[in-house]
């Protein structure tokens, strides 16, 4: 399965090994788990017995996209499953081996026809699926313009939804920060997968004492990675998904430069075969820079220089993505404070552990709105309905 990954998108065959064993790791999480987080809940109403119940809403709509073919699946279908949905999906064109592969698992689990099937249908097609009034919600993982196509169509149709979009993440070093386990969370954060990922780290705001000392460790991490074939396992610069990403990327940077940002690395594509771009840094990206407001999916860094905390924060919030964010101190309950004022949905304090089956995984603002994974991902399509027994005397 990892194979097909590394084949159809250019994930490198280590990370996509990797993200295949966590998919199945969702999966056993729920299977473990739903039945406690589906159980009645017991309410305490001032005359007789109430309780909540949760039961499926029926078939559910998957839009997902090709960066993680696996992961993007299955923490849609392990909750939703588990749940007593079904599922019918619409997966990304590029990666039609994922897929299949991904519905031969129930097929070969026993699963009963049509509990989980993959449709190979296009966009224009996904309006008469959302459409149909067999199907019960929508949840899509994808761009802000396709969150905003399909949220209005399913709007239209009274559907719940749910939309996972894109991200600018905002990674603050404080002047506290331990220098080295910093750098290699900013190399990791935004270089894994190739950078195309909607909660890596993109705008990298330093406070000005230690700006200087992690701009330099930060560069030369990314100058000592190497591209190659992403089968090889010694390889530490993957390709991009398609030559289309790549040259909107290069094109992005490109505007970039034009309006103000300065080239700190990078910016080139590779002169090699493949979809490689250079680990690029733009620096002095100014809020009327249109790439301030973007996002940067693939290896390129936004770096901001700011005088003090309260301008860290400021800046991280100064951007129509919330997704998530991370923040660097030594000081953790400073880091802590940082973390609560930052406007996202997810935070993380001295790390960037994006995604555990554990952990509710979503954002605002134009980042979408909804909950993936940990309880609150198998409750997003459920329909929790209020049972009360009382013998009261009738009002008439």
């Amino acid at each position: 399965m990892a194979r097909y990954a590394t084949l159809e998108m250019g994930t490198r065959i280590g990370e996509a090994r990797g993200e295949v064993e966590f998919s199945a790791q969702i999966l056993e999480y729920y299977a473990k788990n739903a039945e406690a987080f589906l159980g009645p809940v017991k309410l305490n109403p001032t005359f007789g017995q109430a309780h909540m119940e949760s039961s499926p809403l029926g078939t559910i709509f998957g839009i997902e996209p090709w960066n993680f073919p696996y992961y993007q699946l299955a923490r849609v279908a392990g909750p939703q499953l588990m749940a007593g949905n079904t599922l019918v999906v619409k997966h990304a064109a590029c990666v039609p081996e994922c897929a299949i592969a991904f519905e031969k698992l129930w097929v070969d689990a026993g699963a009963p026809a049509g509990l989980y099937t993959n449709l190979r249908i296009s966009h224009e097609q996904s309006d008469r699926v959302i459409d149909d009034p067999r199907i019960k919600g929508v949840a899509l993982t994808g761009s802000v313009a396709a969150g905003q196509s399909v949220a209005a169509r399913a709007g239209k149709n009274l559907k719940v939804s749910s939309m996972e979009l894109g991200g600018s993440d905002a990674f603050i070093v404080l002047d506290d920060a331990e220098l080295e386990p910093t750098v290699r969370w900013a190399l990791w954060g935004r270089m894994y997968n190739a950078g195309q990922t909607c909660c890596a780290a993109k705008r990298f705001i330093a406070l000005a004492p230690i700006a200087d000392a992690f701009l330099e460790k930060f560069q030369a991490g990314l100058g000592a990675l190497r591209a190659g074939d992403p089968l090889d396992e010694k390889t530490t610069l993957g390709p991009l998904s398609s030559e289309a990403a790549l040259t909107d990327l290069l094109a992005q940077v490109k505007v970039a430069v034009e309006h103000g940002a300065k080239l700190l690395m990078g910016g080139k594509r590779v002169d090699r075969p493949g979809f490689f771009m250079e680990p690029t840094i733009l620096g002095n990206v100014t809020a009327d820079n249109p790439v301030y407001r973007q996002e940067l999916f693939g290896p390129v860094a936004m770096f901001f220089r700011v005088p003090n905390e309260e301008a860290a924060i400021a800046l991280a919030n100064d951007s129509d993505f919330g997704l998530g964010g991370s923040v660097f101190t030594r000081d953790v309950p400073r880091g802590l404070r940082i973390a609560s004022r930052i406007e996202t949905g997810m935070m993380f304090v001295n790390n960037i552990s994006w995604s555990d089956a554990e952990l509710p995984f979503g954002g605002i603002k134009l980042s979408g709105y909804g909950r993936e994974l940990g309880n609150m991902g198998i409750q997003q399509f459920v329909n929790k309905k209020l049972v009360r027994v009382a013998a009261m005397e009738s009002p008439l």
